[in-house]
């Protein structure tokens, strides 16, 4: 499947400048990095590594951690950014799995393997949602074997009740099986102050709402999201997070909304890729 490269390499000179001003920084010192670590508080690699992800910069930010590939924790980060530049662009698939291989190989321990096995299962997901493979049965499996080897106190634990209640929406069509799993993430990143992982639930759980006709429920849910991620400086989520909120507006704010999304949805070089059909609906 095609799709754009990373958005750094479309950035034009001064742009990183013209992000900051308009977003700021970002508090993210105390920001949980979801599927990718964390930001390791005053960690200055860990902190490199959010704002470069943050703007998409997936492969950048992927090649700091390269020396410490031989730590499991490391390799484990490392697969998931390069999961993430496949989900939002639809390239890169390789480089993903090169690593996903290099993070099983050097995980020893249970907490290890499982969160290995919660990338593998992301990845499988992707790969299937993104039309490029049907890789389904290859999702639920590993993430069934992610579950089975979490420890109960695991800081991954959320992350994959996140990822198991996608499959089950998505890949699955089981909306009432994924709510559960929706909640269950939403309880532990609040336990855990995984910040931006509260994004996405608040985001899948109005979708929920949404659906079921809750649209108050559904605005307030997609507002916290996007109001988590402008705060956080989570740039390359923030196109998704206005659309989201547009579908849940009356006009004009609608389309006021939608406005500022494809802004900057091409600021980020159309990033990410999924969102265009949305953003620019082909007419009937």
């Amino acid at each position: 499947m095609a799709g754009a490269a990373d958005p750094c390499s479309h950035f034009a000179p001064g742009l990183n400048d013209v992000l900051l001003d308009c977003f700021g920084e970002g508090n993210v010192a105390d920001t949980a990095m979801s599927g990718a670590g964390s930001t390791g508080g005053d960690d200055p690699l860990q902190r490199a590594i959010w704002r470069l992800r943050s703007r998409g910069c997936w492969t950048d930010a992927a090649a700091l951690l390269t020396p410490h590939a031989g730590s499991a924790r490391a390799a484990v980060q490392r697969t998931a950014l390069l999961v993430e530049r496949c989900l939002f662009t639809g390239q890169g698939w390789a480089e993903a799995e090169d690593a996903l291989r290099i993070a099983e190989a050097v995980a020893q321990e249970d907490d290890e393997r499982g969160a290995a096995a919660c990338e593998r299962g992301q990845l499988a997901y992707a790969a299937t949602v993104l039309g490029v493979r049907d890789r389904s049965d290859e999702a639920r499996s590993a993430l069934g074997r992610a579950a089975a080897l979490l420890p109960l106190g695991s800081r991954t634990r959320p992350l994959l009740d996140f990822r198991r209640g996608l499959v089950a929406e998505h890949l699955a069509d089981a909306p009432e099986a994924a709510r559960p799993a929706y909640h269950r993430a939403h309880a532990g990143a609040l336990t855990q102050g995984d910040t931006l992982l509260l994004s996405f639930t608040w985001r899948h759980l109005a979708a929920l709402s949404l659906r079921d006709g809750e649209v108050a429920e559904a605005r307030d849910g997609f507002a916290e999201s996007l109001r988590i991620r402008e705060e956080l400086g989570f740039l390359i989520g923030t196109a998704p997070a206005l659309a989201a909120l547009a579908e849940a507006e009356p006009e004009p704010e609608a389309a006021r909304l939608r406005a500022e999304a494809r802004r900057l949805f091409h600021l980020l070089g159309g990033i990410p890729t999924w969102l265009a059909d949305q953003l620019h609906p082909t007419p009937a």
